[in-house]
């Protein structure tokens, strides 16, 4: 399986190194976020792209991943709510103006939308770039999600948090912001087993339905837990419906 990894001290994120690894060589690019604070590297170490190699044999994917800054500057580096969510802005103005960019280039030039997926705060993550950016990204598969941000530490919601957060953003949309947005799609799975917690993606979904965006949550049973095991089934499984058709042979 081709992979490619670069790193680049990141404009956005006063000069901080990030690392970006492809996997595949044609095919729709998808940009995944690690969980929490995993590294560019984490899905590949947790077999998630194994899981997902036929897509990338048959070239009906290309997947792109980042280092999970904003999911290190919640849970390890930040002390306040404040400082979190103005980290978050940063690695968002990152992702867009950095990391689209470079998917762009590796991909001779691509100028068609990329979908995004994740687990945990990845899946936070992979909704926020959607929500935030519906002129660049197309779909999100949001596994697991943690949407909530603010339960992991205490400060004021300032206005740079609830830019950060679709749950708190989503709702004041309008325009053409709004327009884009409507024509995307948001999925939103969730085990029942142990460390879910469901009420998280029903959260979004009312969000969302409400200001018309196209979603679906899909609940999965309690055998399911917080765990790859649970997203290296996922994943592939709505790569499958959401992906284009392969190609037929002669």
């Amino acid at each position: 399986m081709s992979k490619h990894k670069i790193t680049w001290q990141s404009p956005a994120m006063g000069g901080r190194e990030i690392t970006f690894v492809r996997y595949g060589v044609s095919g729709k690019p998808l940009l995944l976020f690690p969980t929490a604070g995993g590294d560019a590297e984490e899905p590949e170490r947790f077999h998630l792209i194994d899981a997902i190699g036929d897509f990338l044999r048959d070239q009906r994917l290309k997947v792109y991943v980042v280092d999970s800054i904003a999911g290190q500057a919640w849970l390890k580096e930040c002390k306040t709510l404040e400082q979190a969510a103005k980290v978050q802005n940063q690695f968002d103005h990152c992702i867009y103006h950095e990391v689209v960019p470079a998917i762009r280039r590796d991909s001779n030039g691509y100028d068609g939308l990329i979908s995004t997926a994740g687990a945990s705060i990845g899946a936070f993550n992979a909704l926020a770039a959607t929500c935030r950016h519906p002129d660049v990204f197309d779909k999100a598969i949001c596994l697991s999600g943690t949407y909530n941000m603010n339960k992991f530490l205490e400060g004021r919601i300032t206005r740079e948090y609830i830019e950060s957060s679709p749950l708190d953003f989503v709702p004041h949309l309008g325009g053409e912001h709004l327009e884009l947005l409507k024509k995307r799609f948001i999925l939103l799975a969730h085990g029942q087993g142990d460390y879910e917690d469901p009420e998280q993606s029903w959260s979004v979904a009312r969000v969302l339905g409400s200001k018309g965006v196209p979603n679906r949550v899909d609940a999965w049973g309690k055998e399911w837990r917080h765990d790859w095991v649970t997203w290296r089934k996922m994943l592939p499984q709505f790569l499958g419906e959401l992906l284009p058709a392969k190609a037929a042979t002669s």
